[in-house]
């Protein structure tokens, strides 16, 4: 019997690069990395960057799979593996996410996000960071916990299109939005889910929103202890080691 393709799901500012050290400690397994648009693939005209519109496109890739397939999302791809799975589970075998208290309804916004939220303040702030010499964008991922081995790489793709990509959807996303998507995270617990909680990611909520909005799409909880935002770079085998334990256990 073949193996269940594995769908990865990167997010902001990222592009698929970021998964490499951890597809290397999976081995042969199929995997298949989908780059949401802007973030490492063309923004498409009339496309809003919307969190509704990501979620569409995503619906999208999946219905392009023969089978429903192990799916993994990061960051704001993990927003968008649970908006597709609350609305599509019969999509996917099962799903993986490290941002789930982005939808718990005390959650609040990290600073930058604010930031990019705000009209004039996000153009600035997107202007300074997307618009930084390659060097320092560099410098400003690897400060922010990612590898060196893949920070140039993630970097180099973080051109106009993803800033514009940035301001479109966290607007979009802004106060009650996630709260109200969050509403149907029962849904998802249709399919085998596992939450990823790296114990020093200090974007995505606390660790008690995380665990809250785990229960309640009936998903597993697998701590990182120790490991930030990019905790696939951090420490890609033990990475590899808990998504390989639950897609067994699927």
């Amino acid at each position: 019997m073949s193996e269940t393709t594995a769908v990865f799901v990167h997010g902001n500012p990222e592009t698929p690069s970021l998964w490499e050290p951890l597809l290397a400690e999976l081995g042969a397994r199929p995997v298949v990395c989908l780059s949401p648009p802007g973030f490492g693939a063309p923004l498409p005209a009339g496309f809003g960057a919307t969190v509704g519109e990501y979620r569409d496109w995503l619906i999208g890739e999946l219905e392009r799979f023969p089978e429903p397939v192990d799916l993994v999302g990061h960051d704001w791809g993990g927003g968008h593996v649970l908006n597709a799975v609350m609305a599509r589970p019969e999509l996917v075998r099962s799903w993986v996410n490290d941002t789930i208290g982005a939808f718990d309804p005390d959650y609040v916004w990290h600073e930058l996000a604010q930031q990019w939220q705000q009209p004039e303040v996000g153009e600035a702030s997107v202007a300074k960071i997307f618009g930084a010499p390659l060097e320092v964008r560099t410098a400003r991922l690897v400060a922010g916990g990612m590898h060196e081995s893949v920070a140039g790489k993630v970097a180099a793709g973080m051109n106009e299109d993803m800033g514009r990509a940035v301001l479109a959807l966290y607007r979009s996303a802004a106060k009650p939005v996630m709260t109200e998507l969050g509403r149907n995270l029962e849904r998802a617990a249709e399919r085998p889910g596992l939450v990823v909680l790296a114990t020093e990611d200090h974007l995505v909520g606390t660790v008690e929103q995380r665990r809250r909005s785990a229960a309640r799409a009936g998903a597993r909880v697998a701590p990182l202890d120790g490991l930030g935002h990019w905790w696939m770079t951090q420490d890609p085998a033990q990475g590899a080691q808990i998504l390989t334990e639950f897609w067994e256990s699927c």
